[in-house]
């Protein structure tokens, strides 16, 4: 893979994508709305090209994906308007990979599996989502399946890291990093997975690389679930705070969606928080080798280092 395309490379994962394209020497073109920001992330990078573009354009697409030989998928979009953007989005991104023949790599998460109960989530569990968003998810993975581009669906849990905002977790952490009283969405008791970004990168990265991982789904745990008592442990520990933290049921979610789009689209996936689906790793680690596992001490460090950053530069302003 000599070049490659980042779709949403402003965002936690797709920064991250970036970053270890670069590490193993391939030239990458960064897309996002915000050149801005882009600029900020990558633009002491030599081999990273920025360009500002909108995934939902086909001819911001079209352009881009020239001379491209891989096609990440990283680009993220409001609850509220999936049904709005995603479809087309795949739409353009296959019309795109067709023209120049590129193949195509996706960050999914779990929603298409729906429930599962049990043991570790393998690639050959049944999907039957019974949510709208997981139904969404599986015509997504569909419709990349059929459209004879080769394609390579990674399917992550929930993240965390450096510009990953949009995540539960974060919710947690941006208010720990101030020292104000946060919330933590789910059961503070449950056992859950939450990948860190760079480990995502990593795997998704290798599997990218590969001739024998296209046309398949790929599960990439996390390091192990662990509660957000533990994760509170560790904040207190690094952080010195001292804060309440609380625990963000279903049934408040509910009421927060009366007056927040983001939180009445949430009301659905906190089956999630209840009944966590968690990944078997067997396949990658059987037929590519070990998983990336950063510990959740040194992962939250680092997360913890990037929101102090922000903070600060935000202050200055």
């Amino acid at each position: 893979m000599r070049k490659a395309l980042v779709l949403g490379a402003s965002g936690g994962i797709g920064s991250a994508l970036v970053n270890e394209l670069v590490s193993r020497g391939t030239e990458v073109t960064a897309v996002a709305r915000g050149k801005e920001k882009l600029e900020k992330l990558f633009g002491d990078k030599n081999n990273v090209s920025v360009v500002q573009g909108d995934a939902l354009i086909e001819g911001d697409v079209l352009k881009a994906v020239q001379g491209m030989d891989v096609i990440f998928h990283a680009v993220g979009f409001p609850y509220q308007v999936w049904k709005e953007t995603h479809p087309p989005c795949i739409d353009i991104m296959i019309k795109a990979a067709r023209k120049y023949e590129a193949k195509i790599v996706m960050a999914d998460n779990v929603y298409a599996y729906g429930k599962q109960y049990g043991q570790p989530v393998s690639e050959s569990a049944k999907k039957e989502p019974h949510t709208k968003k997981g139904k969404m998810r599986l015509q997504m993975e569909n419709a990349l399946k059929e459209s004879g581009v080769p394609v390579l669906i990674a399917h992550l849990p929930d993240v965390y890291g450096p510009n990953a905002e949009s995540t539960m977790l974060h919710e947690t952490l941006k208010n720990a990093v101030v020292n104000k009283p946060a919330n933590f969405v789910g059961d503070i008791t449950k056992a859950r997975e939450f990948l860190y970004t760079k480990d995502a990168a990593k795997a998704m990265v290798e599997l990218a690389l590969r001739d024998d991982t296209y046309n398949q789904n790929w599960n990439i745990p996390a390091a192990h679930p662990i509660t957000g008592k533990e994760i509170l442990e560790i904040l207190r520990e690094e952080t010195g705070y001292e804060k309440p933290v609380r625990a963000v049921s279903k049934s408040m979610i509910r009421l927060l969606g009366l007056f927040n789009p983001f939180m009445r689209e949430l009301v659905e996936m906190m089956y999630l928080t209840e009944e966590p689906v968690v990944l078997s790793g067997d396949k990658y680690e059987n037929i590519v080798g070990p998983l990336p596992r950063t510990p959740y001490r040194e992962g939250l460090k680092e997360t913890i280092s990037w929101l102090k950053e922000k903070e600060a530069e935000t202050a200055a302003v």
